[in-house]
């Protein structure tokens, strides 16, 4: 692969694709989609789309295991989105109880085409109002909590991801991975999301 398909591309594209950060969020939430959805961008930079990281203030999160990722954008500064993707981990038991992070949130549904989540990511977006009536999964540790944040959800509960036009949920932290896989099929084809899942060589096959 030439250089000029692998190096970091600073330029402004027609569409944009934020992942969000914050403290105690689950590394594998962010790495594994970021993963996906950077070498799809970097490596097919023709399909028109590319991928960054936000936050709050912009600044360095302290992720759940200890790992610190830092954000390219503040909540100011971001560009506007066609995807968002809401991770989960710890921080998003706060979250759900934190009316700023849902009022933002709200902000973002309204703006936003397609509002994504991995694992506890979709217990702030039900938290939210966004999920009533339709359905959604997340890891499977919590899907009762999902369901009694609001009853009228239809809980996947075996599902890695479940696709509802603008709200696409996954389950447990690596189900992050086959879902940005699921959203390049769906915003460019299921063609170029096999190009993708072949470069980054994912072919689960659980050795255990």
């Amino acid at each position: 692969m030439s250089p000029s398909r692998l190096r970091l591309v600073t330029t402004t594209r027609e569409h944009q694709i934020g992942i969000l950060l914050f403290d105690d969020v689950e590394e594998l939430d962010v790495v594994g989609p970021w993963e996906v959805l950077s070498y799809w961008c970097r490596s097919f930079p023709e399909d028109g789309w590319t991928v960054s990281c936000l936050s709050r203030s912009g600044g360095s999160v302290a992720c759940a295991k200890g790992l610190t990722i830092h954000a390219h954008h503040s909540f100011d500064d971001c560009p506007p989105l066609e995807v968002l993707i809401h991770p989960g981990g710890q921080g998003t038991r706060s979250q759900i109880h934190d009316e700023a992070h849902l009022d933002w949130v709200r902000e973002q549904r309204v703006s936003v085409p397609i509002m994504a989540s991995v694992c506890t990511g979709s217990l702030v977006y039900a938290a939210a109002g966004l999920l009533g009536g339709r359905p959604a999964t997340t890891h499977w540790v919590t899907l009762d909590l999902l369901a009694s944040l609001d009853p009228t959800i239809d809980v996947r509960r075996d599902e890695r991801f479940v696709d509802d036009g603008d709200v696409v949920t996954s389950a447990g932290i690596s189900a992050g991975i086959d879902m940005a896989l699921h959203l390049v099929a769906r915003l460019v084809g299921i063609e170029r999301a096999r190009q993708v899942r072949r470069g980054i060589q994912y072919d689960p096959q659980p050795p255990v």
